[in-house]
């Protein structure tokens, strides 16, 4: 059992000193502060673009729309009309419900293969960080190998080499994009091992994995977070460019890199059939970087104090 001192001692360590990471836990000062960043056209304007990609996803089998994957040659290459509002593609489906499942798709797959490349990431860098010594020299030794290969280079081999389909991409890219991110998070956990809430804990006898769990990876949740809403544009792009190359999303998914390859052959006469799935592309990265960087506004303790100074 846990004596009084001990869990005094932990009560008083479960938060960061100031100057250290944020933690999440709420406040009215991180209402305010997330307030001022809604102030921001940028910020507003990332998270509105989010929420609605994010929502059309959702309600996409419940929207009145056709079919996605229908073929109509009859209506092959209609252009825009009040049955289809963006017109239908080379074998006559409507272009309009394809972005939009395309949405539900893409957001789907962006959100596994960040999910398994942080875990991978989180994995590495916080044993790196925190146990230093050979694991740190050995974990460390395998990021700086896997650094060497281009990201997008080395996805495309592992997806050739798993072959094509949707699932072999996703294991691909989260296979190879934790690399870049397993390095980042070593470095703020070698921070965060030297706090003095982490120092105290130690010295009340808790173990290292209690130390990890409740102590440090809450602490480096917030640039963690940055991180990951920065990536995912990154993460968006690689797999609409393996889709793009054949390796992705097999007809007659609607993804927004197969929609690229599909309507290359049509460039000349229907280039709408390009530029749509383009723009679907574009808009999301965009969205997904504005809202990360407002998230970094918020949560990185550097830039939080530059603005307040400001």
């Amino acid at each position: 059992m846990t004596s009084n001192t001990e869990q005094a001692m932990e009560r008083s360590v479960s938060s960061p000193k100031r100057g250290g990471f944020p933690s999440l836990h709420g406040s009215s000062r991180r209402r305010r502060q997330w307030t001022a960043l809604l102030r921001e056209p940028g910020t507003a304007l990332g998270l509105f673009l989010v929420a609605s990609l994010l929502l059309a996803g959702m309600l996409a089998p419940w929207l009145p729309m056709d079919d996605p994957t229908r073929i109509n040659l009859p209506e092959r290459l209609h252009s825009p009309s009040t049955e289809h509002l963006l017109g239908t593609d080379h074998l006559g489906r409507d272009t309009f419900s394809r972005i939009v499942y395309g949405t539900r798709l893409t957001l789907l797959a962006a959100a596994a293969t960040l999910a398994l490349s942080m875990t991978i990431a989180l994995t590495v860098g916080i044993l790196s960080g925190y146990h230093g010594g050979w694991a740190d020299t050995v974990l460390m030794g395998v990021v700086d190998l896997l650094l060497a290969f281009p990201s997008l280079i080395l996805a495309l081999a592992v997806a050739g080499a798993l072959g094509p389909g949707l699932f072999n991409v996703l294991l691909a890219a989260g296979a190879v994009w934790w690399v870049g991110h397993a390095r980042i998070i070593r470095g703020i956990t070698l921070g965060a091992r030297q706090m003095e809430y982490v120092t105290a804990a130690r010295a009340a006898g808790a173990g290292n994995l209690r130390i990890i769990l409740r102590h440090i990876a809450p602490n480096i949740l917030g640039p963690i977070i940055v991180i990951a809403s920065l990536d995912i544009g990154w993460i968006i792009l690689g797999i609409a460019g393996l889709s793009f190359l054949g390796l992705g999303a097999q007809p007659p998914a609607p993804e927004w890199g197969a929609m690229l390859n599909d309507a290359r052959p049509h460039l000349q006469t229907a280039p709408r059939l390009l530029l749509l799935p383009g723009i679907a592309i574009f808009g999301t990265v965009l969205a997904f970087n504005l809202l990360g960087d407002g998230l970094r506004d918020l949560l990185d303790p550097r830039t939080r104090r530059a603005r307040d100074d400001r």
